[in-house]
Formats: C-alpha cells, structure tokens, sequence
C-alpha cells in the first residue's frame, strides 16, 4: 500500500501561483509513475500532469502546458506541482495519485483508472 497526503493549496488571485506538495509514505519503492489530476464542481475529474518516478519524464494536459511543472523529489519521496498564471478556470480540488503499473507512451498515465493511489485532496481557489 501507498499513502498518500497532498497540501499546499489556498485561495489566490488570477496571475498568482501556488505549489502542492504530496508526500508518499509506505510501498514507494513499487511507485512507477505519479499524477496530479483536478475536479471542479460538478465536473468530471481530469488529468493535469504525470511523471515517471524513475527519469523524471514528464507529460501535461494542454490546458495546463506552459504553466503548471511537475516535479519529484526521491529522496524525500515527494511529488510537487508548480502552478504559476493561475487562472479562474484552474478553481478545483487537486488530488494526487500513483500507479505502480508501467505503460508505453503517455495516454495510460491520462486514465484516471490507471492509478492505484489516491490522496484526500486539496482545494485550489483561483479568485478574479
């Protein structure tokens, strides 16, 4: 088993930035790739970005290309999510998620059914 427990979200004004943090503790030597997706009210909840725990690469959601950067830190078994130019549209819970299955190509990791891990959540409100 992975657990996992996001923080770092908050209220801020459009143009501003934020960084989440999710910190795994348990099985993390069997963590093969981690994500970050978000769910806004009354929508369904989406991918935002995905990294190989092992080499780093990385894969973003249109939406969030130029903006958002994902990154991990081994040694402390953190995931991190740099969110800059936050927009109102950005307005969502934030959740954190692993997988210890290995896919080819960058679409499995977009499913949210293709992870086994989940954290509680953290609200992100982007204000006008």
């Amino acid at each position: 088993q992975v657990q996992l427990v996001e923080s770092g979200g908050g209220l801020v004004q459009a143009g501003g930035s934020l960084r989440l943090s999710c910190a795994a503790s348990g099985r993390t030597f069997s963590i093969n790739a981690m994500g970050w997706f978000r769910q806004a009210p009354g929508k369904e909840r989406e991918f935002v970005a995905r990294i190989r725990w092992s080499g780093g690469s990385t894969y973003y959601a249109d939406s969030v290309k130029g903006r958002f950067t994902i990154s991990r830190d081994n040694a402390k078994n953190t995931l991190y999510l740099q969110m800059n130019s936050l927009k109102p549209e950005d307005t969502a819970v934030y959740y954190c998620a692993a997988t210890s299955r290995s896919y080819i190509g960058s679409y499995y990791y977009t499913q949210r059914e293709n992870y086994d891990y989940w954290g509680q959540g953290t609200q992100v409100t982007v204000s006008s």
